[in-house]
């Protein structure tokens, strides 16, 4: 196992982030994961993070990410939340049109 350092301290944090869809709705197929991966790839460089695995289901993604003990994780899980919920609304207008505005709800689970 190899450990992260900075000038003053020695670590090893990985996050297991679990984003749901609002009433577990089955929505999230091939396309919707890899935009939603491509967002959230565009977003971490600005909180120091590094995406380390990526797997999701119908309802639910699963996301395993390292970090630095200063990064800011509740204002990088807003960021995505709000960004990635924003463009994929954008992106699948059928999904919005189908299920209402809020099918990605605000369920978040970190281990």
């Amino acid at each position: 196992m190899k450990f992260d350092s900075n000038k003053h301290s020695v670590f090893l944090l990985y996050y297991h982030l679990i984003l749901v869809t609002k009433y577990r709705r089955n929505v999230i197929d091939e396309k919707i994961s890899k935009r939603l991966k491509e967002i959230f790839e565009y977003i971490h460089p600005n909180y120091d993070i590094t995406l380390v695995e990526w797997n999701h289901d119908k309802d639910h993604i699963h996301i395993l990410f390292k970090a630095t003990p200063t990064t800011p994780l509740s204002k990088f899980i807003n960021a995505y939340k709000s960004a990635s919920s924003r463009l994929i609304k954008k992106n699948f207008l059928k999904l919005s049109k189908n299920y209402g505005r809020n099918i990605f709800g605000q369920e978040v689970i970190v281990y």
